[in-house]
This record gives structure tokens, C-alpha cells and sequence, in this order.
């Protein structure tokens, strides 16, 4: 009895401590919702127009079909702009996250794997052949054939991952062999092509928010939110594989079972957010590391948080990418490699400590 009463106040206290902890984290993610809802205004407002936060709120009220020049810029150029970044930012955050979970490596990501390379080549072989329609469908080629080739090497991986028995290290191997061989290909295609396709070639690659389409934001968001809902029946178990393999299996979880089912998942989220508007570096890697310090290892918490950081990373590099050149929008994928290439060198440093 004495053995009871005295850990009773250890329970309480216990509870106690995790009821502040989640309030830490809702906290957080309150704060980062706002902060995306006010970059997206920012966003829609940023641009060689000029409009004022006001402008936006009054083009978005009057709808598709105000008659006014602003709500025509707003309706039809830069929503569609503005709602892709949010999609691509989320499904690359949200991917990025469940690839480092399952290969227990922090530095994997969607681009670090080969998939992204593996978008480029198929974007570029459309832009060469014209494959697989013409006439006015011609431009759903370069999406199709990205995110065709985008699956092929996810089922690429996989299928050598399972040679060696679905081991993480292995698994991610592999992914560094495939983006050398599709880095390989995609080149090879540019030196066959003429100046005009490699010109097209090399902007896709570069990543690009410019050729943004309603068609592309429903389809790769209907593809983020499906995925998204999937994943969402592995939460604890990714939870339990994020705490060492061995402690996951003890607790029951299929871990080759789980990796197979989370990657298939997480390179098909991938490829529907690239392949409208090319490749976009750095975001799944970044954002699910910024998540991790914020809110911990429950994926609970942690995939959401992946990608609303996803998405707030995207937007901002959108706005930047309309700054640095007054009248010119740079390429986002360039801003976001600029923003990612510091962040990595400092977790290469962080791991050596």
C-alpha cells in the first residue's frame, strides 16, 4: 500500500509534464499556422503589380470573375502560384519526414534519394519526344513522364532495398546510386538536344512556380491530402521505429512491412509535387529537421508540423524569389537550395560534435 500511495504523486507529476509538453506543441503549431496564412497574404500581395494587402482581400472577395484587372492577376496567376507552393511545400516536408524516419538517417529527403533526378529525366524525355500526347494535351507530357519516372525509381529502390533485406542503410545506398544514374541520364538527354529543349530542360530543373495551374493544384493537392490520410494509420509505429529498430520490433511492428508501405506512400507524394513544377530541393530535408527541434519524435505532432514548416519555407522562398530582382521571379528551386545549403553544413557540423 505504502509502495502505491508513494507512486501516485510520480504518475500525477508524469501527467502533469506531458500535458505541458502538448500544450508547448499546440502552441507551436498555432503560431506556424498563423504565420503561414500571413506569408500566403504576403505572397499573393509581393509582385511587379504592387498590390497592397487590401487589393488581395478585395480580389479574392469579388471572386474569379471580378472585372477588374487585380482580381484577373489575383484569380488567374498568382493563386494558382500561391496554392502549389503550399501543396509542394507540404507533401515535400511531410515525405521528408517519413523517409528519415524509416531509414533512421537524418540527411535523407526526396532529392538526396534520386527521386527528384529521376522527375527530371522523365520531364526532359517528354520535352525531346512529345510523349504521350499531342495537339492540346501536350502540356500534361513533362508531368505525366515525371511523375511516371518519379514512381519507377521509388519501385527501383524498394526492389534492391529487398535484396538486402529492406535494411536502412542499404535502402539509402541505393537512392544515392539512383540520383547519380538519372543525374547521368538527364544529362546525356541534354548534350542530344537541341539549345532550344535543353534551355527547357534546364529551367524545369531549376524549379520553376511560373507554369502553376489550377490542374496542377488540385491534382497535386488531392495527391497530398490522399497520402497524407494514409500515413496518418502509421503514426505509432513510426513513432516506435523512430526509438531504434530492435525497440519496434519488440513492440510488435513489421518494421520491412512498414518501410515498404511508407515509402511507396511517401515517393508517390513526392511525385505529385514535383512534377508540375520541376525540382525543388532541400524543403523535405530542412523542414522535418526545424519540426524535430520544435515538437520531438511523436508523428503525432511531428507530421504536421513537417508540412506546415514545408509549407512556410516554400511561401517564403516564393516571396524571395519575387524580391531579389526587381520585375524578374528567380526560379524557387535556386532560392531554396541558397536556403538549404547552409542549414545542411551546419547539421554535418552538429553530427560531428
Amino acid at each position: 500500500m505504502q509502495h502505491i500511495s508513494n507512486s501516485s504523486p510520480n504518475i500525477k507529476n508524469g501527467l502533469d509534464i506531458y500535458k505541458k509538453i502538448n500544450q508547448k506543441r499546440n502552441t507551436i503549431v498555432i503560431i506556424t499556422i498563423i504565420s503561414i496564412l500571413l506569408a500566403l497574404f504576403i505572397d499573393l500581395a509581393v509582385g511587379s503589380s504592387g498590390f497592397t494587402i487590401s487589393d488581395v482581400f478585395t480580389s479574392l472577395f469579388n471572386g474569379p470573375n471580378g472585372d477588374t484587372i487585380k482580381s484577373t492577376i489575383i484569380w488567374k496567376v498568382r493563386l494558382p502560384m500561391t496554392l502549389i507552393c503550399l501543396c509542394v511545400g507540404a507533401s515535400l516536408g511531410l515525405s521528408g519526414t517519413q523517409m528519415q524516419t524509416i531509414l533512421s538517417n537524418p540527411l535523407a529527403s526526396p532529392y538526396t534519394l534520386g527521386v527528384s533526378s529521376a522527375a527530371g529525366f522523365g520531364a526532359a524525355i517528354a520535352f525531346i519526344t512529345g510523349f504521350p500526347f499531342g495537339g492540346n494535351y501536350s502540356w500534361i507530357n513533362a508531368p505525366f513522364l515525371a511523375f511516371f519516372m518519379t514512381v519507377l525509381s521509388s519501385l527501383a529502390i524498394y526492389f534492391l532495398g529487398k535484396v538486402k533485406g529492406m535494411q536502412a542503410q542499404s535502402m539509402v545506398l541505393f537512392g544515392i546510386v539512383i540520383h547519380f544514374l538519372f543525374q547521368a541520364l538527364l544529362s546525356l538527354v541534354q548534350f542530344r538536344s537541341t539549345p532550344e529543349v535543353a534551355a527547357q530542360i534546364v529551367y524545369w530543373m531549376f524549379g520553376s512556380l511560373l507554369k502553376a495551374t489550377w490542374t496542377g493544384v488540385y491534382v497535386s493537392g488531392a495527391i497530398f491530402i490522399l497520402c497524407s490520410l494514409l500515413l496518418t494509420r502509421y503514426a505509432w509505429k513510426l513513432t516506435t521505429l523512430s526509438a531504434g529498430e530492435e525497440r519496434a520490433k519488440s513492440l510488435g511492428v513489421d518494421t520491412n512491412k512498414l518501410r515498404l508501405h511508407v515509402f511507396i506512400i511517401s515517393a508517390l507524394m513526392t511525385a505529385g509535387a514535383v512534377a508540375f513544377v520541376g525540382t525543388i530541393g532541400f524543403i523535405g530535408l530542412v523542414a522535418p529537421h526545424f519540426a524535430r527541434m520544435m515538437i520531438g519524435e511523436d508523428q503525432r505532432y511531428l507530421s504536421p508540423m513537417s508540412a506546415l514548416l514545408g509549407i512556410l519555407l516554400m511561401t517564403c522562398a516564393s516571396i524571395i524569389s519575387k524580391l531579389v530582382i526587381p520585375g524578374i521571379i528567380v526560379p524557387i528551386g535556386i532560392v531554396t537550395s541558397l536556403i538549404g545549403v547552409p542549414f545542411l553544413i551546419y547539421m554535418i557540423l552538429r553530427r560531428a560534435k
